[in-house]
């Protein structure tokens, strides 16, 4: 993976990441979010997956159903934010839309994706921290503006 700050101004950067193949997107970011100490952001990204995994949440059972593409797909849309979890740590929370070559989609929360040939992703720093917290009603992690700084 490659990257570069493209901009830094009043506490809010933005930053480039450009992934490479067999790169795992999901890891990869979340480990940049990491290591440049990432509190809030919103991130979009464009490009490839060799395969990939996406899931539907049920609400009914508090849980991802995993929807596999065992196939090559263009990352037609990838949006989501970057928070800090309950133990203080960037998580990371990225949809995604996959264009199949026959022209289907297949969408849904990214779990993973093995980047194919590449994935160009842009991330804007907010310079307010935000939270995500563990909703024990849903079974899912958040965003909490009364917990944001």
């Amino acid at each position: 993976m490659k990257q570069k700050l493209l901009a830094e101004d009043a506490g809010e950067r933005t930053f480039i990441l450009v992934l490479e193949e067999g790169d795992e997107a999901f890891s990869a970011i979340s480990a940049f979010a990491a290591q440049e100490n990432i509190a809030g952001a919103s991130l979009t990204a464009i490009g490839a997956f060799s395969r990939a995994t996406v899931g539907f949440f049920r609400i009914e059972g508090k849980n991802y159903s995993k929807i596999p593409v065992a196939e090559q797909s263009e990352v037609l849309s990838a949006i989501g934010d970057i928070a800090r979890d309950d133990a203080g740590k960037p998580s990371l929370h990225l949809h995604a839309v996959l264009g199949l070559e026959d022209g289907s989609t297949r969408g849904g929360h990214l779990l993973e994706g093995y980047v194919r040939p590449t994935l160009e992703v842009i991330i804007r720093e907010s310079p307010t921290a935000l939270r995500r917290r563990k909703r024990p009603d849903l079974g899912i992690a958040l965003i909490d503006l009364d917990a944001a700084s």
